[in-house]
């Protein structure tokens, strides 16, 4: 018998393979976690745009130069070969999300990530200029019409002008920022810093004013492995189903209770808010953002029914399962892992600030002359050709001795003393250095450079560093 294989027409196999998004409009929601994320929202904007306008040392205080491969962050200035700071900002960071996430969920993404930041500015712009949540609708499902047209138009030319600020801030951290105005306003600007400033700013545009939820459930990576740092003691927003459930409406003033009922009135409310458009109600889900609009607007529901707050709460799997008490929930989050998380971390920032508070001024590199690594010169002396790096980190001129020991009679020839190096600048120093071929073996033999620091008056200040570099003699 010839088995019959259906044919699916192809628009109903990409029906079922991919979901057909529906565009969200959600609700506005006040309430007090709604002003925290408005006050975190204010600070790291407050942060973002004015930063690269501080002044520090009559220069930007917060500057990535590539350019001259300096990185100034306030009275610090980095270089390249300070590459393992990055490291540990790195490290820093993965451990402050590690902690995070295992107490509490995901507050990174429903208070402080870019996407969810933009995403409510953007969000409270469209509500400025088309209308609340029902207004929008009703634009975006009636006829085309001149009042439509405009209101778009603003909409997107406010979107276009605040991405394109953002991107413009973005490149100020690399380029500085008042030289950049300038730049902008002459139509002189590079390509490349063009080039940084149109694509950041399309990013924001197009991630917060178009995809907006779908970055937070299909693009980003963090959504995907959160719930492995989650256990049953994480405080994440949760739906009480044994007080909600069964839900149903009714009046304020029925007995729900001899009917069945539970808290839940099944308004719909925590569906209306959800930027991701999920019902808490089905238990966690990884779409949710934890941004706890969802918490504001039940506890409004809650107080209009006269019901008790926290249907919708943060909370703990175990807290909800065995009615554990606040204080007793707060207890079992204070777990193993989250202490080892703490000292981690508490560890490696105290172990950085320690660091950098003993940084030494100037970093030296001992380069050998590779053209000519030993020579005898007038007097039967051997002579060995040294280059040293220096590098001044501080932002005022650094004056300093070089001396050198490791061999009976060593010493440096036609090297003025002391040496002057600028502020936040670089030398190379180049060194003869020659020894009577009595007091060194053949091969080589172990030296070492010094360099101190001294005053004006060339003396050693107490107090001032000393740098000590190894390096080689060699008598063929």
């Amino acid at each position: 018998m010839t088995k019959v294989i259906p044919i699916v027409a192809l628009d109903d196999a990409e029906e079922a393979l991919y979901e057909i998004r529906k565009k969200i409009y959600p609700r506005a929601v006040s309430g007090w976690f709604a002003r925290w994320r408005w006050v975190v929202v204010f600070v790291t904007q407050l942060v973002y745009y004015g930063t690269p306008w501080l002044v520090w040392n009559e220069r930007q205080a917060v500057l990535f130069d590539l350019t001259a491969r300096k990185f100034y962050i306030f009275g610090l200035v980095f270089w390249p070969q300070d590459f393992i700071y990055l490291t540990v900002l790195l490290l820093i960071s993965a451990f402050s999300l590690f902690l995070f996430t295992a107490v509490a969920g995901r507050l990174w993404c429903g208070y402080a990530c870019p996407q969810t930041v933009y995403t409510e500015i953007f969000l409270w712009l469209e509500r400025k200029i088309e209308g609340d949540f029902i207004a929008q609708q009703k634009l975006d499902k009636g006829p085309v019409s001149a009042r439509r047209l405009r209101l778009k138009a603003l909409k997107h030319a406010v979107w276009i002008g605040l991405s394109l600020w953002t991107g413009f801030t973005l490149v100020g951290y690399f380029a500085p920022i008042r030289e950049l105005v300038f730049s902008v306003a002459h139509w002189s600007i590079g390509p490349w810093e063009t080039f940084w400033i149109f694509f950041y700013g399309f990013a924001t545009y197009g991630n917060a004013g178009w995809l907006r939820e779908q970055v937070c459930k299909y693009m980003c990576p963090y959504a995907r492995f959160q719930g492995a740092m989650f256990d049953c003691d994480t405080l994440v927003v949760t739906y009480d189903e044994k007080r909600g459930e069964a839900r149903g409406s009714r009046g304020k003033k029925t007995d729900y209770k001899s009917q069945g009922l539970g808290d839940c009135i099944d308004c719909h409310i925590c569906v209306q808010v959800c930027p991701t458009g999920i019902d808490i109600r089905n238990g966690q889900q990884y779409e949710c953002i934890g941004c706890t609009a969802c918490i504001d607007a039940c506890d409004q529901v809650m107080d209009k029914m006269s019901y008790p707050r926290g249907l919708i709460r943060y909370a703990t799997e175990n807290s909800v399962d065995q009615q554990f008490g606040w204080h007793e929930m707060l207890r079992r989050v204070f777990r193993p892992r989250v202490i080892l998380y703490t000292v981690l971390l508490w560890a490696i920032i105290i172990a950085t600030g320690i660091t950098l508070w003993y940084r030494v001024p100037v970093k030296v590199d001992v380069i050998r002359d590779r053209g000519a690594m030993s020579r005898e010169v007038e007097g039967g002396l051997i002579e060995n050709v040294y280059r040293l790096h220096l590098l001044n980190t501080q932002e005022k001129p650094q004056r300093f001795v070089i001396h050198v020991s490791g061999i009976e009679g060593l010493q440096i020839v036609g090297l003025n003393q002391p040496q002057e190096i600028a502020s936040a600048a670089s030398k190379t120093v180049a060194l003869d250095v020659r020894v009577d071929p009595e007091h060194v073996p053949k091969g080589n033999s172990r030296i070492e450079f010094q360099v101190v620091a001294v005053d004006a008056e060339g003396r050693e200040a107490p107090g001032t560093f000393s740098i000590h570099e190894k390096a080689t003699f060699f008598n063929r």
